[in-house]
């Protein structure tokens, strides 16, 4: 009986330190191809509605889509914005997010910093609670709602809309912020509490700088919120409505280039908000920005 020798292939020093290289240069395409995709899936539908908003009837209509357009004017633009009413309830969905903002920040983030700091009975009951005001459909609190704040004076008023629009948010604002809360190391409090600090002093002097990402990262959710929500904002107000609400009755049968410069007066101040604080936004994944 023969017996074939075994041989066994080895690996020279070259190869074994091409492989990591190639697989870390496939990670880095992976990554950067991702990277791509997600932009092109937010960016494309913006450039389109403001191709549609800027550019006319043949803005619209023209197919297939030009890389570079031609005939942009701000024409049908400017002529949206002297509708009657387009500003006053673009300036109405501003104060509603406002309110919504300042709401869900002023309330959320005690309520955040109390689930992180404090144990008390019932946390973690309390926690779900907190979770299941959004399982109620707004639509069935449509109507006691509606007299509610009839009764109350804040029918067909911004702070009626802000108010609703806050306890939307307010659920996500309290949980977010106890996550961030919960990054921040109690030992940097205790410290300050050592060196003389109370602890209101504490919060504001070292809890709060090292908070201050995922605190502008809930202000963005909050506007977010806001400035889309439209159910409620068109059951709970008539003259005083949000742009969300007014463009939703107003631009049913307007031409649809007038549709999409309403589209894109939408996107517009989320992108703008959210543009402004990326500085903070980008502290959450360590990444800097000037």
């Amino acid at each position: 009986m023969s017996t074939e020798p075994i041989t066994t292939q080895t690996i020279g020093p070259a190869e074994a330190a091409s492989r990591p290289a190639s697989f870390a240069s496939s990670r880095r395409w992976l990554l950067w191809s991702g990277i791509a995709a997600l932009c092109a899936w937010v960016l494309v539908p913006i450039y389109l509605v403001a191709l549609g908003a800027l550019g006319g009837r043949q803005g619209v209509y023209i197919w297939p889509k030009t890389g570079l357009p031609t005939g942009i004017s701000l024409e049908p633009f400017i002529l949206f914005l002297k509708t009657e009413g387009v500003v006053q309830s673009f300036l109405n969905s501003l104060g509603a997010a406002g309110i919504t903002v300042a709401l869900s920040i002023l309330l959320g983030a005690p309520a955040g910093y109390a689930l992180a700091r404090y144990d008390f009975r019932g946390k973690d009951s309390y926690r779900l609670l907190v979770l299941l005001t959004r399982a109620f459909p707004l639509a069935i609190l449509a109507l006691p709602l509606t007299v509610s704040f009839i009764r109350l004076g804040l029918y067909d008023t911004i702070v009626g809309v802000g108010l609703i629009h806050t306890v939307l948010a307010l659920p996500f604002a309290a949980l977010v912020t106890q996550g961030i809360f919960l990054g921040v190391p109690k030992e940097l409090e205790e410290a300050a509490w050592v060196f003389g600090c109370t602890r209101v002093q504490a919060f504001f002097k070292v809890v709060a700088p090292l908070a201050l990402p995922g605190i502008v990262a809930t202000a963005v959710f909050a506007f977010v919120i806001s400035w889309n929500e439209v159910f409620a904002a068109s059951v709970l107000t008539v003259r005083n409505r949000t742009l969300t609400a007014y463009l939703l009755t107003v631009l049913s049968e307007s031409p649809m280039h007038y549709r999409f410069a309403g589209g894109l007066m939408l996107i517009l101040p989320s992108v703008v908000f959210i543009f402004a604080v990326r500085r903070y936004l980008f502290a959450i994944w360590g990444i800097s920005s000037k």
